[in-house]
């Protein structure tokens, strides 16, 4: 369970059918109370009913010897001309959303909220580089220079770096400092056929390569990169599971060092509300597969606020 509490009903309906009702059931009974009003006992219930069929072990509790693993924030500031550009994409964006206001119930209700998230995406690519949202944006934005020299260092010391995007034209764009610094990578998206990825993956962990450039879709899971003791997320994603997955690339069986994590965060940028909104989602998955309050899920009002810069 990542997101929302559909995902457990989903779940509970293959291990032991009717436990929780119908969808509709359960988003009346359960899903609602608690995702919007943290409601203490519809939590309790739900927890009561699926307690004798979940088994939860923590990482920490199966791999006791696992060595430390650290997150850092690497806050990065844009110059003016960047800052300007991701602002009036924002206020474009929020008048776009505004208009959308009227629709946010009923029919409409659904493409709203599409519309809401293509909003945010853009400005997500927007804090990531200037060029993903304006080819002829000339100039390489903070976030790049920042990993560049991010790389250089890690590089220099020794260490072996896995660098995740959930944007494979993000991942491109990264690939040019790296090529001028004369720094040697392996690359992973989704593209890369099943035996290449297989021959990338091996030769990583053979030491070809200090650096190693992987989307989300293509590497979040089902890799072991434990030659590496770094890990670069360069755009925080929605879903703190899929950063927990990628993570676990490097921090995981056979790993002998400890494993430093670094995110980089555009300063002024939504990606810093999506920060605050990790703590959330965690705590979702808590408050009924462990002891915990249940927290919120975004509603498309927050979305819109998201936008606002609340």
């Amino acid at each position: 369970m990542e997101n929302r509490l559909a995902e457990l009903w989903s779940i509970m309906r293959f291990v032991n059918p009717g436990l929780l009702g119908t969808i509709g059931r359960f988003n009346e009974r359960f899903a609602g109370p608690i995702e919007r009003s943290r409601d203490r006992e519809a939590q309790h219930v739900l927890k009561r009913l699926i307690g004798p069929f979940v088994m939860r072990r923590t990482k920490g509790q199966v791999l006791q010897d696992l060595p430390a693993r650290t997150e850092l924030i690497l806050s990065v500031t844009p110059e003016a001309a960047e800052a300007a550009h991701y602002e009036a994409l924002r206020r474009q964006a929020l008048t776009d959303v505004s208009a959308l206001n009227d629709n946010l119930s009923g029919a409409q209700a659904g493409q709203a909220r599409f519309n809401i998230l293509a909003q945010l995406t853009k400005l997500r690519r927007a804090a990531c580089d200037p060029r993903l949202t304006s080819p002829e944006f000339a100039i390489a934005g903070a976030k790049v220079q920042a990993f560049a020299e991010l790389a250089a260092e890690l590089t220099a010391n020794g260490h072996k770096t896995l660098v995740f995007s959930q944007f494979v034209d993000f991942l491109q764009i990264l690939r040019a400092p790296l090529d001028a610094a004369g720094i040697s990578y392996q690359y992973l998206d989704g593209a890369t056929p099943a035996a290449e990825r297989s021959k990338r993956v091996a030769a990583f962990q053979a030491g070809d390569g200090d650096l190693f450039l992987i989307s989300l879709k293509a590497g979040g899971f089902g890799l072991n990169l434990t030659a590496a003791d770094y890990v670069v997320i360069t755009d925080p994603w929605w879903n703190p599971a899929a950063e927990d997955q990628a993570m676990g690339r490097a921090h995981r069986i056979g790993q002998l060092r400890p494993v430093t994590v670094y995110r980089l965060v555009s300063k002024g940028s939504i990606e810093e509300r999506i920060i605050d909104l990790h703590h959330d989602k965690r705590a979702l998955a808590d408050s009924i597969l462990a002891e915990g309050d249940a927290s919120a899920l975004p509603s498309t009002e927050d979305l819109v606020a998201l936008i606002r810069g609340e």
